[in-house]
């Protein structure tokens, strides 16, 4: 059920990121300031909103999953946290590459954009410890959607750190008083957010399948083992 619709996504994706290369070498003008290493932007901060919003999914997923008991949602949610998790390590590398190459250094500790970024990923690696150190399948998903219920609170308070921080040193590039973006640049941006979120949701739907399957594997041996225990009998 959970390849429905995959193959299309997954050229609806290819297609995207496609277009938001183009865009990004031969469609977007250069900074005036960064110059060619400002081009990361269109990979960071696409990457950044959508690990962010991952996490709030994963949250919304695990609501369901304790309203309904459904362990489908406990799965919707494990995968978005996984994936976003994977993300956030890439907002991180493509982060310190670009504060290298800008402000000469790999971080930035006074930064609140930067810190409050690293808090909320910091804070959803622990739910796989979490996760896995209960044995029961039960517990294990009802104290999982409880942490991804939890975590998902801070995610907005990224958010509001990020609008409210007064340090000059990270930019607000898409604010109206902190340096609005050129047309091109702006359209550059919006097409690589499309991209991003599709690769995820393409990403999401495959893992969920993969895992899927799996589990009916799983299930066919365990009950071809019992018939053979049960003829043997």
């Amino acid at each position: 059920m959970y390849s429905k619709g995959l193959v299309p996504l997954a050229v609806a994706t290819v297609v995207a990121i496609t277009t938001t290369f183009a865009l990004v070498f031969f469609y977007a003008p250069l900074d005036a300031d960064q110059g060619f290493v400002q081009k990361i932007f269109y990979i960071h901060v696409p990457m950044a909103i959508v690990a962010l919003g991952g996490f709030v999914a994963g949250g919304i997923f695990a609501i369901r999953h304790l309203r309904s008991g459904d362990s489908s949602w406990d799965l919707r949610s494990y995968v978005a946290i996984h994936l976003s998790i994977i993300l956030g390590l890439g907002v991180l590398a493509t982060g310190a590459i670009w504060a290298k190459a800008s402000w000469g250094h790999w971080w930035v500790w006074d930064e609140p954009v930067l810190v409050s970024f690293l808090v909320v990923f910091l804070l959803y690696c622990v739910y796989f410890p979490l996760r896995f150190a209960i044995e029961d399948p039960d517990r294990q998903a009802r104290y999982s959607s409880v942490f991804a219920i939890a975590a998902g609170a801070f995610v907005p308070l990224n958010f509001t750190a990020v609008r409210m921080a007064e340090s000059f040193t990270h930019p607000r590039v898409l604010s109206q008083t902190g340096g609005d973006l050129p047309g091109e640049m702006r359209l550059t941006f919006l097409v690589a957010l499309v991209a991003m979120t599709l690769l995820f949701v393409t990403l999401w739907k495959f893992e969920l399948t993969a895992k899927h399957a799996s589990m009916q594997l799983r299930k066919l041996r365990r009950r071809r083992a019992e018939e053979r225990e049960a003829v043997a009998a």
